[in-house]
């Protein structure tokens, strides 16, 4: 056996035995000598060795692995950790990372790199330093000094386990003054003030300005590490994002500004505008059908804008949840059917309650029983439309690829409105007799 074969075979021995330890002395070591150690392994244990490095590090080495190895080594790695390297790499080692990524993998990558409008993920930093709780304190700072040749510390640093699942955080000065062989988890503090990926810049600015911090830790709804978030990273984003919800909600480009060329404006709202001219159309058809019955009973005129707004009401009360429920990855693929049978629960629910008041208020008004039967059975059935068009809709569309902020409340609106004057002067028609 060769002196390099005996090297190589201590070196997998070591790294297999005590891997924390073997990620330390290797973060000490220039990229390319680091390189050379991590491609003598098999790749499993390589994919376990870069799981342990601080992300910063660990990006850098797959930028410099050969292609048929770095394929076999992400298919070591979780796709959580593997959106976080992909946040702290190149836009040409992205592309390049990206080919050797595909199916199920590819799919939860893109859903957790999909950070909302708005949101702190958006403007995360992974330019942080995660320790295992294992680690003994003289290990943690061998570590920082070896790191500090090449960039500069920053003032805390995060202790996770295997899973990189937050549990505390480090002082310096506490680390410094430690026992070298205490374990970072005696020494951490457990309770860390942390940032959800998914919380508004906004509140996460209100947080960290009300607790005079310059810095958080940003986890994901597993309460896994995924960067940190600095104050002057929020305001910039509080500058640039807020409003962009709110403008695809109604159509309008997120992307616009408000002095934005009007040929820009123009080509992100018309689309839109013709599509809810469409719909509003489609909406006059179904009223139309029924012109006679109104010609008659002109008294249901009134009634239509009520059972109109009623249903775009409840739905968008719908919608608003399933969308909130989509932005923060809280339904679960097993789970949809479960989740529009409950909207048209609360429909069935809320149908009957708020048809029963419409119908006593309608009878009083005018004096009509019947009247009262008519537009409570209409608000009935309209509200269970709409909450079952609320939680579908936006589902629909993000199957399909569709963007369900930017368009979900104007086909919302369409639904609600044409089933709601479709049930509301069918049951007028079934008992104009007794209208007239």
């Amino acid at each position: 056996m060769s002196e390099y074969d005996t090297y190589i075979k201590v070196t997998r021995h070591f790294v297999e035995n005590d891997i924390i330890e073997a990620a330390n002395i290797i973060e000490g070591l220039e990229l390319d000598e680091a390189l050379v150690i991590l491609q003598s392994l098999p790749s499993e244990t390589a994919g376990k060795m870069i799981k342990n490095l601080q992300v910063s590090f660990a990006a850098g080495l797959l930028e410099g692995l050969e292609e048929q190895f770095l394929c076999q080594v992400l298919t070591q790695l979780e796709p959580h950790f593997l959106a976080t390297l992909l946040m702290n790499t190149s836009k040409e080692n992205r592309e390049r990372l990206r080919e050797h990524i595909k199916g199920s993998v590819e799919e939860q990558i893109r859903e957790l790199l999909e950070y909302p409008q708005g949101s702190v993920g958006r403007v995360v930093t992974t330019n942080f330093l995660a320790f295992d709780k294992k680690l003994t304190a003289g290990a943690a700072i061998d570590k920082i000094r070896a790191i500090s040749k090449k960039k500069r510390p920053t003032s805390y640093a995060y202790v996770v386990d295997d899973e990189k699942h937050l549990l505390g955080v480090l002082n310096m000065h506490d680390l410094m003054i430690s026992d070298p062989d205490r374990k970072l988890e005696t020494i951490m503090t457990v309770d860390v003030f942390s940032l959800h990926c998914f919380d508004e810049i906004q509140e996460a600015a209100n947080a960290l300005s009300k607790r005079k911090y310059f810095a958080a830790p940003v986890v994901d709804s597993q309460q896994r590490i995924i960067g940190v978030i600095k104050a002057e990273r929020l305001i910039k984003g509080i500058q640039e994002e807020s409003v962009q919800d709110l403008q695809r909600m109604f159509g309008a480009g997120g992307d616009e500004k408000p002095f934005s060329k009007l040929s820009f404006a123009l080509k992100k709202r018309l689309f839109w505008l013709h599509i809810n001219l469409v719909t509003a159309f489609m909406a006059a058809l179904v009223v139309a059908l029924f012109e006679g019955v109104i010609a008659k009973i002109t008294i249901l005129a009134v009634f239509l804008p009520v059972v109109a707004g009623q249903g775009g009401n409840a739905g968008a009360q719908s919608l608003a949840i399933v969308m909130r429920g989509i932005v923060m990855r809280e339904i679960p693929k097993g789970q949809v059917s479960r989740l529009i049978l409950k909207e048209g629960l609360l429909g069935v629910i809320n149908g009957t309650v708020i048809g029963f008041v419409t119908a006593i208020v309608a009878w009083a008004w005018k004096g009509n029983p019947y009247l009262g039967v008519v537009i409570g059975l209409g608000m009935f059935f309209n509200l269970i439309f709409a909450g079952l068009a609320g939680a579908s809709i936006p589902l629909v569309m993000k199957k399909i690829g569709v963007d369900p902020a930017q368009s979900a409340n104007i086909i919302l609106t369409t639904v609600t409105d044409i089933l709601g004057f479709l049930a509301f002067l069918s049951f007028a028609l079934i008992f104009q007799k007794f209208l007239i």
